[in-house]
């Protein structure tokens, strides 16, 4: 049989039975559609991840206090409300690591801050110039922090964009303002740029103070919620990691690392486990989108069965003409990826532009891949030929003679 013969039989065939192919059609182009719309998702949160974590700087490690065993790590880590490191473990860590750029050490409260009658309750950081290095945090309006504001205890601070828009709306210059924190009156000298959600907390909803200040006036101590370490390079993440670890092991007088009351959190390990638990999810969604179209190759064996069935002294009369058992089947076949590849193709269209939905309307960030595309494409072709397979070897077995006195 041609090949311009086979595409004529296959458009007949097709046009004869138009609601059936079109609700055929139909089951798989809801599950095409379905599976890169779920995928989209879970590829966009996969991203979205990994540019956050990028976000908050390049080879980073920090240190955090306490004492609660975590797994995948050679001492114990949780922060909960243990101060176990103080600044002079951050000046050691300075003055002592060979591999380590810059070292920041922050101390964390939650205070209310007011303004005329207008309060917001958030995270204030107390931090140093090399914190706003560090985490790569520039000012959109007025400034960040110098030396000497540091130095001198300064009662000024620096907002993020959202702490900003609460409590004085979009696109205000708070510069100059007077703001009341823990009783106390400090002045804004900036705002920074957005940089959006990390997974663990925004910086955008932060206020940031002089760690000198937050010792002071919040903490009345010299000790740190954490430290964050800038490493040279990347190869050197580890080798500064170790180091850090004993050096602190022996500031802190412990023998037993498994005693440890602090942890070292690898910005590379933490990229890596939250974009195994990213690319789980998207293959959860891929796995549940994907249920959809095992229903629709059901779908499609159901309708070529049926089709075989009503065409059966069409078979019978092909048949008995010399159509051989391999042109039987290569036509239902052929029918059967025909139903499975138009769907598959409005599948993609429509599941391209479900995403683009997704992504405008919803809080969700989505990014359709060409993979996904591909694959996609290769499930609805396996489909047209695995779910028509059966109906073709149906139709090419059957005997003429018998399929001639079919009523």
């Amino acid at each position: 049989m041609l090949i311009t013969d086979l595409g004529e039989e296959i458009i007949l065939s097709l046009k004869a039975n138009k609601s059936r192919s079109l609700l055929t059609i139909l089951g798989i182009v809801i599950g095409i559609a379905s599976v890169i719309a779920m995928i989209s998702v879970g590829q966009g949160a996969t991203q979205n991840i990994s540019s956050s974590i990028q976000s908050l700087g390049t080879n980073l490690l920090v240190v955090t206090p306490g004492n609660q065993k975590q797994a995948g790590n050679l001492v114990r880590g949780g922060m909960g409300s243990a101060t176990t490191l103080t600044i002079e473990d951050s000046d050691a860590i300075k003055n002592s690591i060979e591999n380590v750029n810059a070292v920041a050490p922050t101390v964390s409260s939650r205070k209310q801050i007011l303004y005329k009658g207008q309060n917001t309750n958030t995270s204030i950081y107390g931090v140093d110039e090399n914190y706003f290095t560090i985490k790569n945090i520039t000012a959109e309006i007025g400034t960040l922090f110098n030396t000497q504001q540091i130095t001198g205890y300064a009662k000024v601070v620096v907002f993020g964009p959202t702490t900003r828009n609460t409590l004085f709306g979009e696109d205000f210059d708070p510069t100059g303002i007077k703001i009341k924190l823990n009783g106390q009156e400090y002045t804004v000298i900036g705002v920074t740029e957005a940089k959006g959600g990390t997974g663990m907390g925004s910086s955008d909803d932060l206020v940031y103070i002089p760690i000198t200040t937050a010792q002071k006036y919040l903490s009345g101590n010299d000790k740190v919620s954490n430290i964050s370490i800038e490493v040279d390079k990347q190869e050197n993440m580890t080798l500064a990691q170790n180091e850090i670890q004993l050096l602190l092991l022996e500031r802190h007088r412990i023998v037993d690392e498994t005693m440890a009351d602090f942890s070292i959190m690898n910005q590379a390990d933490m990229l890596s486990a939250m974009s195994n638990v990213a690319g789980t999810m998207t293959l959860l969604l891929g796995a549940i989108a994907g249920i959809s179209l095992i229903v629709g190759g059901i779908g499609i064996m159901n309708m070529m069965l049926t089709s075989v069935t009503e065409r059966t002294r069409e078979i019978g009369l092909r048949k008995s003409l010399g159509a051989k058992n391999s042109d039987i089947s290569r036509q239902f076949l052929a029918e059967s990826i025909t139903l499975t590849f138009v769907g598959g193709i409005i599948g993609i269209i429509i599941g391209t532009l479900t995403s683009k939905i997704i992504s405008h309307f919803g809080d969700l960030t989505t990014y359709v891949t060409t993979w996904s595309i591909l694959f996609s494409f290769g499930i609805s072709a396996i489909i047209g030929i695995v779910f028509g397979f059966y109906p073709a070897t149906r139709a090419a077995k059957m005997n003429p003679i018998e399929a001639l006195r079919y009523e």
